[in-house]
C-alpha cells in the first residue's frame, strides 16, 4: 500500500525530471527523491543522455543514509546496461527498502523487469500513482520507444481569421514577443525542426535558438526538389553539421553545401512519402520533431493524420485576404473534421495559445 506522503514526493520527482527537458533525448526525463524517517536525504534528476540517471544522483547525495530509505521516482528504474549501468543494482547495493514509482517504463528492455528485480531482492515496490502526469511529461519518449517514430509537434501562428501572412507575404510579426520566445523554447526542447521549400525560400530562416538558452535542434528541409541556393542561412551557418536535407533520390546529389546531411526519402506521384520521412528520422535518433514551416507542410502532415500535438498561437488581429494557415484537407463532411481528444487555451503575452492532441482514427 502506498504511504500517505507518496503523492507529495512523486510530484517532486516530476518537477525535478522536468529540469532535464530538451537535454535527455533519447532517454526519458526522470527525477528521484530518497526519503528516510520523513526527511529528504537525497534527490536528483537525469540531466543529459549519457549522464548519471536520477536514481544514481539521489543515491550519491544520500550516501549511507539511503540504507533503509524509500526511493520515489516517476519512472520504473532501469535494469539493463546502456551508456550507464543498471539503476536496479545500485538501488539494491544502497540498501533501499522501498521503491515507489509513477509508471512502468515502456522500453521492452525494462517494462516490469526492473520492478521484478527489485522485488526479488526483497525491496517493497508499488506504482501507479500520478501515472497520467508521468505519461504526459514523457509523451515523446513513450511514442518513440513504442514505435521508433518521432513524436510530431505542429507549431503555427495565425491571425483571428486564420492567416499566417498578408496577400503579399508579410508575416513579421503576427505573433507577439512572448509567443516567439515560446517558439524558441519549443525548438530547444525538440530534437529537430522541419520546414518546407516555401518557408526556406521566402524567409531564409536560421532555425536556431536565440530568445532562450538551450541547444540548437537539427534543422531539416523537407523538399522533393533540392534546387536551393547554397548561400541560404541553413547552409552557410552549418558549422555544427546539424542541417539535414530530406529529399528525393533523384535530387539527393544536386546540392553541394558544407557539412550537409542528406536523407533520401521515398516518393510517389504525390510527392515525398511522409511515413518514410518519419521512419528515417526515427532511425536517426530523433525523438521529438517540430514542424514549423509553411501551410503546405502543415497541411500535408494534418491531411495524413501524422500530428501528435498542436500548438496554435492566435494573434488578436484580422488580416482578410492572405495566406491561410491550413490548405485543402479534402474534408467534405464535418464528421470527418480533425477533432481533438483534449485541448487547453491560455494567454501568451497578447496572444492566445491553443494546445491540443488530435484524435487518432
Amino acid at each position: 500500500m502506498v504511504n500517505k506522503d507518496a503523492e507529495k514526493y512523486l510530484k517532486m520527482t516530476l518537477e525535478l525530471a522536468a529540469k532535464g527537458r530538451g537535454a535527455t533525448s533519447p532517454n526519458p526525463m526522470v527525477g528521484a527523491v530518497i526519503v528516510k524517517n520523513g526527511r529528504i536525504v537525497g534527490q536528483g534528476y537525469h540531466k543529459c543522455a549519457g549522464g548519471p540517471h536520477a536514481e544514481i544522483v539521489a543515491i550519491n547525495e544520500a550516501r549511507e543514509k539511503a540504507s533503509g530509505a524509500t526511493l520515489y521516482v516517476n519512472l520504473e528504474p532501469c535494469c539493463h546496461y546502456g551508456r550507464t549501468s543498471p539503476c536496479t543494482q545500485a538501488i539494491v547495493d544502497a540498501g533501499i527498502k522501498e521503491v515507489i514509482f509513477a509508471m512502468k517504463d515502456p522500453n521492452p528492455k525494462v517494462n516490469g523487469k526492473g520492478m521484478a528485480i527489485l522485488k526479488k531482492s526483497g525491496i517493497r515496490v508499488s506504482y501507479g500513482l500520478l501515472e497520467e502526469e508521468s505519461r504526459y511529461l514523457n509523451e515523446a519518449y513513450i511514442k518513440y520507444i513504442k514505435t521508433d517514430i518521432p513524436f510530431v509537434i505542429l507549431k503555427m501562428a495565425q491571425s483571428l481569421d486564420g492567416r499566417i501572412a498578408t496577400s503579399i507575404g508579410d508575416s513579421h510579426w503576427i505573433s507577439c514577443r512572448e509567443a516567439r520566445k515560446f517558439a524558441h523554447q519549443l525548438r530547444t526542447e525538440s530534437d529537430a525542426v522541419v520546414v518546407g521549400k516555401g518557408t526556406v525560400n521566402a524567409d531564409n530562416p536560421k532555425l536556431n535558438v536565440r530568445l532562450v538558452k538551450g541547444k540548437n535542434p537539427y534543422r531539416i528541409i523537407l523538399s522533393r526538389q533540392a534546387d536551393f541556393s547554397p548561400n541560404l542561412n541553413l547552409f552557410k551557418h552549418n558549422n555544427d553539421a546539424r542541417t539535414i536535407l530530406a529529399t528525393s533520390k533523384s535530387s539527393a546529389g544536386k546540392l553541394k553545401a558544407k557539412n550537409l546531411i542528406i536523407w533520401e526519402i521515398k516518393e510517389n506521384k504525390k510527392g515525398l512519402i511522409l511515413d518514410d520521412f518519419l521512419r528515417r528520422a526515427g532511425q536517426f535518433g530523433i525523438q521529438t520533431l517540430l514542424i514549423e514551416g509553411g501551410s503546405r507542410l502543415a497541411t500535408s502532415f494534418l491531411r495524413q493524420r501524422l500530428v501528435d500535438k498542436i500548438h496554435l498561437m492566435i494573434a488578436p488581429m484580422i488580416i482578410g485576404k492572405g495566406k491561410e494557415s491550413v490548405d485543402e484537407l479534402n474534408i467534405k463532411k464535418l464528421r470527418n473534421a480533425i477533432k481533438f481528444d483534449s485541448y487547453i487555451y491560455h494567454p501568451c503575452g497578447s496572444d492566445i495559445l491553443f494546445t491540443g492532441y488530435p484524435e487518432r482514427k
